[in-house]
């Protein structure tokens, strides 16, 4: 066996190994919560989790609805993305929308536009008002700071308030999703994927995405060292040139604070050595929301963000 048969032999038995703690997880939490839900946004991360959910209970359908904190400041390809993903599946969404918050005087809208830290309220509301007691996310410990610190089953407060001191050992597999009347329990089947790991795995399944993943022309502006891009969220400022590039997005979220990278990775294998040749993860690269602080991340997950 050559070397290069060797590291593909031990990337496979990697991706068949995440499967398989992924699905484990998904059928743990069906045995022990009576209303679980998956976050879904229609980004990468999102659909992989739905993507296992799928092979976990296949042929059964998914016994979970999904969620989506909305916050109106989306890119249209994801909506849509999301409302195919949605229709081709047979699944149930719920919604819960940021923009209804600040219609009703419930929230304020930013100084700086951002719609990001204004997600917590409208997701804790709807997680309370279903009952929600176990809620699917697609965080990753590779991602920053304050996520590689994060149990895979995450007890939550009847606030939604996430405390260290109350997060439980998870040894030889072992998860214990036990909690009072009014917490809930975050589960993360992503944990140990790196980004790398999740496009190997979507190259692998053969698993759809938004076509914002992937190398397309858009008018963009410069901010902060990001490329963005203008939408109901705003535009560029009086100094901020306006460029057509050939650009993808590495990860997706609120329009106003998600930037491009310049890219001609227009399939799965030219972004995966895109990513492999990377030496920043993709939220330190692209998400204005994770610089407002130091510990932006780590205070907006105290308050029940994620």
């Amino acid at each position: 066996m050559t070397t290069l048969e060797a590291a593909a032999d031990a990337a496979r038995d990697n991706l068949a190994a995440l499967e398989s703690e992924a699905i484990h997880i998904f059928r743990e939490v069906a045995g022990e919560f009576d209303r679980p839900v998956i976050l879904f946004s229609g980004g990468k991360d999102s659909t992989l989790l739905l993507h296992l959910a799928i092979k976990a209970f296949w042929p059964a359908p998914v016994p979970f609805p999904l969620l989506h904190v909305d916050t109106g400041h989306n890119f249209d390809e994801v909506i849509a993305f999301r409302d195919h993903v949605v229709e081709k599946y047979g699944l149930r969404l719920v919604v819960a929308s940021v923009q209804d918050y600040i219609d009703d005087g419930r929230l304020v809208e930013r100084a700086d536009g951002t719609r990001n830290p204004l997600q917590t309220q409208p997701l804790l509301d709807a997680i309370a008002d279903n009952k929600f007691d176990a809620v699917f996310g697609g965080g990753r410990r590779d991602e920053e700071r304050a996520r590689a610190k994060e149990r895979i089953f995450s007890l939550r407060s009847a606030f939604g308030q996430w405390d260290p001191r109350r997060q439980r050992p998870e040894l030889w597999n072992l998860y214990n999703g036990r909690h009072r009347p009014g917490e809930h329990v975050r589960v993360f089947p992503l944990s140990n994927f790196t980004e790398a790991d999740v496009w190997n795995y979507i190259a692998r399944e053969q698993v759809e995405l938004p076509s914002i993943y992937y190398a397309h022309q858009r008018k963009v502006y410069s901010r902060d060292g990001m490329w963005l891009t203008e939408g109901p969220w705003g535009g560029p400022r009086a100094d901020e040139e306006v460029h057509e590039l050939t650009v993808r997005y590495r990860t997706v979220g609120d329009g106003s604070c998600t930037g491009a990278v310049e890219s001609t990775a227009s399939t799965v294998e030219e972004v995966i050595a895109e990513v492999q040749a990377s030496r920043l993860t993709e939220r330190g690269a692209t998400r204005a929301d994770d610089r407002m602080s130091e510990a932006a991340m780590e205070d907006r997950k105290r308050e029940g963000y994620f």
